[in-house]
């Protein structure tokens, strides 16, 4: 990774490199020298930024909600009063995305998710980055016409992260699913979680 680049902080820049090597080398590669060498700073230069592995984590899961959050650009999506239909297309964009230009951001996610576990501080910290997601999930599904939005974003949620996985990181990993069949599995469900008609009713 090059050193650092303009309009880049260098909290952001330690943090990128931190993503990085979790892809690439899983949890027992992410050291502060690693990172240090991976954005190309000086020796040093990321514990000065996060002291601790604590530090390091919370700055990599910070940055990686930043980073997915432009990904899934939730906040784009088509008016969800269109129903079902409207949603689907808009939801499919995004996760194509996250499947085909964006896998290592993924990989790094499932990295963090499992080490949240073995880390109580880190699991707290992780869980609100996340609600910020479900909370514009249950928006969107509310506006949609959900009568039970919290109930209809569990099953989206872990419609749309099955596939991520499978696809990614699991048995489905050599395969990466179209625009299309994504948006058809999406439009199949939302459709018998919403109705078919424009704005779940």
């Amino acid at each position: 990774m090059a050193a650092h680049s303009p309009g880049v902080s260098r909290a952001d820049l330690v943090a990128d490199a931190a993503l990085a090597l979790l892809a690439e080398r899983g949890m027992r590669g992410l050291t502060h020298r690693a990172v240090d060498e991976a954005a190309g700073l000086p020796p040093g230069s990321t514990s000065n930024v996060a002291r601790t592995r604590q530090a390091l984590l919370e700055l990599a899961v910070r940055r990686h909600a930043e980073r997915e959050a432009r990904v899934l650009a939730l906040t784009e999506l088509p008016d969800p009063r269109g129903g079902p239909e409207a949603l689907a297309d808009g939801l499919a964009l995004a996760v194509h995305r996250s499947l085909t230009r964006h896998r290592a951001l993924l990989i790094a996610r499932y990295e963090l998710a499992l080490e949240a576990t073995r880390r109580p501080e880190l699991r707290a910290y992780y869980d609100r980055t996340g609600a910020v997601f479900r909370e514009q999930l249950t928006a969107l599904l509310t506006a949609a016409g959900s009568p039970e939005p919290d109930r209809h974003v569990l099953s989206l949620a872990a419609w749309a992260e099955g596939l991520l996985f499978s696809c990614a990181a699991g048995s489905f990993n050599s395969r990466t699913p179209d625009l299309e069949e994504i948006r058809t599995g999406l439009r199949e469900l939302l459709v018998s979680l919403l109705g078919s008609r424009p704005g779940g009713g």
